[in-house]
């Protein structure tokens, strides 16, 4: 049996990036690739019923061993890697007993992962730790959150002794551009409720997340020679600089923190003649949502009004909403996660996602969905890094909650 580490190292050489705006499922076609080989490797393990569909969702069944009458629960994480960083030729490597001192990415370049900078590291001194090169981020994001239920599903056919009901499993493209879950098949996949592994830090236990939404604005101008441009020229480029300086600066993702929303520029490019710029909108509260969307409306208004009608056009998208409502009616969903943690050792954190997840949307659906634990830190960057204890953690806790699910009516 391949190790879990093993597993997810094979993982990594997949690039899997998906990209905004591609108008297709997935986003990027090298993600279907590493689908291929994972609904393969799903079949060599002894999966049932595995499926990829046209649009690269995959589907499997680890069949009941217990009690017929156990619900059926799932377990479900992405595949794709974020647009933000380079996910191809990642190099991973072991820092063995790490020693709490600054990782050296790459010497030559002088990319350092530095204690000062990032003070997790502490947390896991003594622990292998698996890091990049420095120019790619790793993909713990959510490959370790697919080796993690790959490996409990091989797990449990080992030990035939833990009684389970039926398990069901899915992988899907596209979470890190917000589509994760838009064409999942929550029908198909039939489950009473389900688990996202997809977060960060060991113990993370979450059921609130942000309300998300996308705004992109289209800025066009009037190009006219510099010599003769007065009273004639509008500068789409110095037009989206003013819409920046715009933007609160207490409101962005790295002036706020917990339960504070946030406005971040994703990008923004252009020219005299056109530019646009492309935003999330994110914050817990539903009020504050709105408020915020409307805030963006504004903008625009007031940057027509001042420069000619329709020289800003914005486009706002709503991307899902905070899953808290829909969980918490359904507490016994909670409460079996913390005591899967709690028997893997593990001390569980319930805290709110500063992020979106899969199974948020999922919720909206039916299928009760919080997220727990992946174990990687720093995503989206080369300086993530997944604590090898950390990855072992989460896959116990998938076990304990496939054992306390399949007595869950005892």
């Amino acid at each position: 049996m391949k190790t879990i580490l093993e597993r997810f190292l094979a993982y990594t050489q997949f690039d899997t990036q998906s990209a905004e705006d591609a108008g297709k499922t997935p986003s990027t076609d090298k993600q279907l690739i590493f689908a291929r080989f994972l609904a393969d490797e799903l079949r060599e393990e002894g999966l049932e019923d595995v499926e990829l569909d046209d649009e690269g969702y995959i589907y499997a069944t680890l069949p009941a061993n217990g009690k017929p009458e156990a619900p059926v629960i799932g377990f479900i994480s992405h595949y794709d890697t974020s647009p933000d960083c380079s996910g191809a030729n990642i190099k991973p490597r072991i820092v063995e007993n790490y020693d709490g001192t600054d990782i050296v990415l790459d010497a030559q370049a002088g990319i350092v992962t530095d204690v000062a900078t990032f003070p997790e590291l502490k947390r896991h001194i003594g622990e292998d730790l698996v890091v990049t090169d420095g120019h790619t981020l790793l993909g713990a994001d959510d490959k370790a959150g697919i080796a993690e239920i790959v490996q409990a599903m091989v797990y449990l056919q080992q030990h035939p002794e833990i009684k389970h009901g039926k398990i069901r499993i899915a992988f899907n493209p596209d979470e890190e551009i917000g589509l994760g879950a838009h064409k999942f098949n929550v029908e198909k996949f039939g489950c009473e409720w389900g688990y996202t592994m997809d977060g960060g830090e060991v113990g993370e236990l979450e059921y609130e997340c942000f309300n998300a939404a996308a705004a992109k604005f289209t800025i066009t101008g009037v190009s006219v020679h510099t010599g003769y441009a007065k009273g004639k020229m509008i500068n789409a480029g110095r037009i989206a600089a003013e819409l920046v300086s715009r933007i609160p600066t207490t409101d962005l993702p790295e002036t706020t923190e917990g339960y504070e929303g946030f406005y971040h520029l994703l990008s923004i490019e252009g020219s005299c003649e056109q530019a646009t710029l492309s935003f999330i909108i994110r914050d817990h509260d539903a009020r504050k949502f709105h408020e915020r969307k409307r805030f963006m409306e504004q903008l625009a208004e007031e940057l027509n009004a001042q420069y000619g009608e329709d020289v800003v056009r914005l486009e706002l998208r709503d991307q899902y909403r905070n899953m808290r409502e829909m969980v918490e009616p359904v507490p016994h969903v909670i409460d079996m996660a913390i005591k899967a943690m709690e028997k893997a050792g593990v001390s569980p954190r319930v805290q709110a996602i500063r992020g979106g997840t899969d199974g948020a949307q999922l919720s909206f659906r039916g299928l009760p969905c919080p997220n727990i634990f992946a174990g990687g830190l720093n995503f989206h960057g080369p300086h993530e890094f997944l604590p090898v204890p950390s990855l072992e953690k989460a896959m116990n806790v998938v076990v304990n909650l496939c054992e306390l699910a399949g007595r869950f009516n005892d």
